[in-house]
């Protein structure tokens, strides 16, 4: 299955990128959180998501949310207006009970839009879980005209997705966090899913962080992130996936957004961990990424600038009161014992070049990378006593991030991460 597009591009950022491989970067937008969201928001995230060299949005969607229809009319008009960006239907099938003529009103609402995703002239179609729905998806099929589903269905895992192969296009994995007690993501789980697709695609989840506290949805976890950013899109460029989606552009009560701050979407309960915790810096190294993943090779063409992104929690996880949160989802060993104390630091270079990370006056370390690496990542540990401003240099320019502090008591305090960049 091959997308329609050009043989190659240029991108006034990127330089030119190799022959297009077809594959595509999404990132995963809540739509449920867009209640009187304007016209303008949608706008402004399609054009920072095209910035950041992200090819459309995987519109998440539950079936009793009124203002579905208004927001994905909004979202298609500006990303047709855009030129270029594409966006697909993601259907929650965990948020409630779907209808085939709802389902199949939908694609067919938008199938005719230029800013729809196609493959081989089928509309791209996702969900967020839904197996027990499968048996409906060869009536929407023969209903809409056909489409190329590529759902969700991790709760059945690799082996039961592959049971299942006569149904779809290929698969969409949420494996994109480390599981409870382990502190690294490896690429077991996306092998088994490719092994079971038999050739079919698989889209490939990405995260930056998982933090959420929210009780009247019984969630309180922590999923080991500081290392993530760069493990993960280390693993998307080792194994090459059809397709990679970026686990959020704006769920800000699961910490995985990298969006801009916006308020009007923050469940009630997450103001608490959202607040100050800009996650924007995340995108400054994904041009270089998305652009080496397409070409299938680190070594491409690169004309873009050199940027570095440190994340860090504000408080040292020693210090604070978790209130119960636990190391991954399911886990039963508490978060202070999955959490490190360290600012973490990504850089794209294009050569050698001089980063010096520091929080206050007396943590302070300086690395150079490597002139045969584009992308280098490090740590810089600090302790409970550490306080003060973190800043970032790289080649003489600098950034000053928010500060470390003690935490003192007042409330429960956050395991979600600030970003900053230079």
């Amino acid at each position: 299955m091959d997308f329609e597009q050009p043989p190659q591009t240029r991108d006034p950022q990127r330089g030119l990128v190799a022959p297009d491989s077809g594959r595509k970067v999404f990132a995963h937008y809540l739509v449920g959180l867009t209640c009187n969201q304007p016209p303008e928001r949608w706008v402004q995230d399609i054009a920072a998501a095209q910035r950041a060299g992200i090819d459309g949005f995987a519109l998440n969607i539950g079936p009793s949310d009124p203002w579905n229809c208004t927001q994905l009319d909004h979202a298609y008009r500006a990303a047709e207006r855009s030129g270029g960006f594409f966006l697909f239907i993601s259907f929650d099938m965990a948020a409630g009970s779907w209808s085939v003529p709802h389902v199949v009103s939908l694609i067919k609402r938008y199938q005719g839009s230029s800013a729809q995703m196609k493959v081989e002239g089928r509309p791209l179609v996702s969900t967020f879980e839904g197996p027990d729905w499968a048996p409906n998806w060869p009536t929407v099929r023969r209903e809409t005209g056909g489409i190329c589903l590529i759902p969700d269905w991790s709760s059945l895992g690799p082996q039961g997705v592959g049971q299942r192969l006569d149904l779809i296009d290929g698969a969409f994995s949420w494996d994109a966090w480390p599981k409870p007690g382990q502190s690294k993501m490896t690429l077991v789980e996306d092998l088994l899913y490719m092994k079971s697709l038999q050739g079919k695609k698989y889209m490939m989840g990405v995260s930056p962080w998982f933090y959420t506290d929210l009780p009247e949805w019984n969630k309180n976890w922590y999923c080991s992130s500081e290392s993530l950013w760069h493990d993960r899109w280390q693993q998307v460029l080792d194994l090459m996936p059809d397709f990679v989606q970026i686990i959020t552009w704006n769920d800000f009560g699961e910490s995985s957004y990298i969006c801009d701050p916006a308020p009007a979407q923050v469940v009630k309960g997450a103001e608490t961990y959202v607040s100050g915790h800009s996650h924007a810096a995340f995108r400054a190294v994904l041009p270089y990424l998305i652009a080496a993943y397409k070409s299938g090779s680190t070594k491409i063409d690169w004309q873009g600038p050199e940027t570095a992104i440190a994340w860090y929690r504000t408080s040292p996880v020693q210090t604070q009161n978790h209130h119960g949160t636990v190391w991954g989802q399911g886990g039963t060993i508490s978060a202070t014992h999955g959490a490190k104390d360290v600012v973490s630091v990504m850089a794209v270079t294009k050569g050698s070049a001089c980063i010096t990370v520091a929080v206050g006056d007396l943590c302070r370390l300086t690395f150079e990378t490597s002139s045969h690496k584009r992308v280098s990542y490090f740590e810089l540990p600090f302790d409970r006593h550490t306080t003060g401003p973190v800043s970032l240099v790289l080649n003489g320019r600098k950034t000053i991030g928010p500060e470390i502090r003690r935490w003192h008591g007042d409330g429960k305090a956050s395991l979600n991460a600030v970003a900053i960049q230079v």
